[in-house]
């Protein structure tokens, strides 16, 4: 087992050339570089947060494989992007519930880049079937799904939800629906937001273990909308 020390100086480093250099020769002559500075180090803060997150869910996965684990793999999808660049310039980790098979399921997430750091949980982008079993459960049960989404732990780590919301009430849902706005949403999740420095220290875990708490109550609404255990 590696113990998570924070991340290196070289990863926030590594990530500053790549920008420069986002291409494959650049990438495979460095290639070993990305596997100490990058890879490894973010395996091991997964390593660090899976006995804490079996505290939060026991239905959360922390998987430290560098390959088909929770750290997200660093080669972009371009087939529908204009930017053709090769690279993610940023590393991100994903720790899934264990009925997801990819990032649109459940889960806390943690982002890693050069000039910002944000961590927390949700869902993005469900499938439509998820999206509707979310959407009717918020305007089922709109009382729990305020309390856990507000309040003043919630608002003081994440500063409210965020989501992509459509400009009109989904079909089906009324616009006079007390929590349309919501409802009208297409993603789901709490962030907190914190400074690259911070990830470079071994208390980093403790940051992010004390957010993925507070997101707790809404991870749970989530699940529960899914007929997911949680």
């Amino acid at each position: 087992m590696t113990t998570f020390n924070g991340l290196p100086a070289d990863y926030f480093k590594f990530f500053n050339e790549l920008k420069k250099n986002n291409n494959r020769a650049w990438f495979n002559d460095n290639k070993q570089r990305f596997r100490e500075s990058v890879q490894e180090p973010l395996a091991a803060f997964v390593e660090a947060m899976a006995p804490r997150l079996k505290k939060i869910s026991k239905h959360v996965v922390a998987d430290p494989r560098l390959n088909g684990g929770s750290v997200f793999r660093i080669y972009k999808d371009v087939r529908f992007s204009k930017d053709k660049t090769p690279y993610k310039t940023h590393g991100a980790v994903q720790f899934r519930h264990a009925l997801g098979k990819d990032a649109h399921a459940p889960g806390f997430y943690v982002h890693l880049a050069t000039d910002e750091i944000f961590y927390g949980g949700g869902i993005w982008v469900p499938p439509s079937p998820n999206l509707l079993k979310i959407r009717e459960a918020i305007r089922d049960k709109g009382k729990t799904w305020n309390k856990a989404t507000s309040g003043a732990v919630f608002e003081k780590r994440f500063g409210e939800l965020h989501g992509v919301q459509l400009t009109r009430p989904p079909r089906g849902f009324s616009p006079d629906e007390p929590d349309i706005e919501d409802i009208k949403r297409k993603s789901f999740f709490a962030m907190a937001e914190g400074k690259p420095a911070a990830a470079k220290k071994a208390a980093f875990v403790d940051d992010v273990e004390a957010a993925f708490k507070d997101s707790k109550p809404m991870m749970k609404f989530l699940c529960d909308a899914l007929g997911a255990p949680f």
